[in-house]
């Protein structure tokens, strides 16, 4: 045997032995895996789930002993110290009395590393036939309180909003009444009546697409759209608003850029972002729209010379029914609808609405949509740099 075929027979060797080793040692750590898991007992597993809910749980005897607590139920406020908080102590008093479940509202407490959030008890027997335990179960319930006091803010501000306008109507049309006989006075009530109707139908109109937009409605099955069709049809439907307010409208070149979604609904969101920026700035001054590709979206962006917007109002102006400048809103008959609808047709397209805005400067809306792109990359002509 030469000494290369020795070599060679050593170097396999050694490879055959370190192979058996790796197989041996996992099939080793497969044995002790499986050991494990099956000495994993039904009470362990119980162990688990209950130390992992995001649900507050304790179990609290007639002593007022807390038996067992997870840590949620620290984090929410319901046991402190192993002592059960008062409140939910009387409450659990009073079902191990009446065996009756009740709940509770603890109010507002401070959850660790987060902001203080609600929270509400459900109290009951641990079980039905045994008399000496009650179990608490602590729930935040913070989301349901913001969306119930958003309900609460959006009924109050639609009633007003829409009252404005219905007693409007009804003070021009007294007008009209007492004008029968004279027909100059009858044609500016009668004017005023159909625009304050007009703004009211708007109104109308704005808050059904919302509510399609905000419910369980799913959009309508989605398209190719191509994003120049939806700019040109945005300033066709504002051409008669600008030449009204003197303002000039100039966009950059057709890109041939495309997004899958609704072409109605893009086209009602870019237009409303037009509307607001024609509504905010002074005569005269231009409005521009562009369009580009940042990262794997379609950007749309709408500048304008006006006012601008504070910095403390900018995450606000998507709101319902909030303005900025409330007495220049109800001049140009603005519902206080259209952003919170552009916000809406974003999020439903996985897009985005982005705001840049600065006093005595103007602002700039971005409408970010997810890029439609067929079996190649994307174009590079007009790619700009992400934001």
């Amino acid at each position: 045997m030469s000494v290369t075929q020795a070599l060679l027979l050593a170097v396999t060797a050694a490879l055959v032995g370190a192979a058996l080793a790796v197989a041996v040692t996992r099939k080793v750590h497969r044995r002790t895996q499986e050991r494990a898991e099956a000495d994993l007992t039904m009470a362990d597993v119980l162990d688990h789930v209950v130390r992992g809910t995001t649900t507050g749980i304790a179990v609290v005897d007639r002593f007022h002993d807390v038996v067992l607590f997870n840590p949620r139920a620290e984090e929410l406020g319901l046991v402190r110290n192993r002592l059960l908080d008062d409140r939910a102590w009387v409450a659990a008093s009073r079902v191990l009395d009446t065996r009756k479940p009740l709940e509770i509202d603890l109010g507002s407490k401070s959850s660790r590393g987060r902001e203080r959030v609600a929270v509400r008890v459900t109290v009951q027997p641990l079980i039905e036939d045994d008399p000496r335990f009650v179990v608490l179960y602590a729930f935040d319930d913070s989301e349901h309180v913001r969306m119930e006091a958003t309900r609460r803010d959006f009924v109050a501000n639609i009633s007003h909003e829409l009252k404005t306008p219905v007693g409007a109507m009804a003070l021009l049309a007294e007008a009209l009444l007492e004008s029968v006989d004279d027909p100059e006075t009858v044609r500016h009530f009668g004017e005023r009546v159909q625009k304050e109707a007009t703004r009211l139908g708007n109104m109308v109109t704005e808050l059904i697409a919302l509510s399609k937009l905000q419910g369980a409605e799913k959009l309508p099955d989605l398209e190719v759209v191509d994003v120049d069709t939806v700019i040109a049809e945005a300033l066709e439907r504002t051409r008669l608003t600008a030449e009204n307010a003197d303002i000039t409208i100039t966009t950059d070149a057709p890109s041939g850029h495309e997004v899958r979604g609704d072409r109605t609904l893009l086209v009602t969101a870019l237009t409303n972002l037009v509307e607001n920026a024609i509504a905010y700035s002074p005569a005269g001054s231009p409005v521009t729209i562009s369009r580009a590709l940042r990262d794997d979206k379609v950007a749309i962006a709408v500048t304008d010379r006006g006012i601008g917007i504070e910095k403390e109002h900018q995450e606000r102006v998507f709101e319902r029914f909030f303005r900025v400048d409330k007495a220049r809103s109800r001049a140009t008959g603005g519902t206080g609808l259209g952003l919170a609808i552009v916000k809406h047709v974003a999020a439903n397209h996985n897009g985005e609405i982005k705001l840049w805005s600065k006093p005595g400067t103007g602002s700039t809306f971005t409408l970010l949509i997810p890029a439609h792109v067929e079996d190649e990359a994307l174009p590079h002509a007009g790619r700009i740099a992400g934001s």
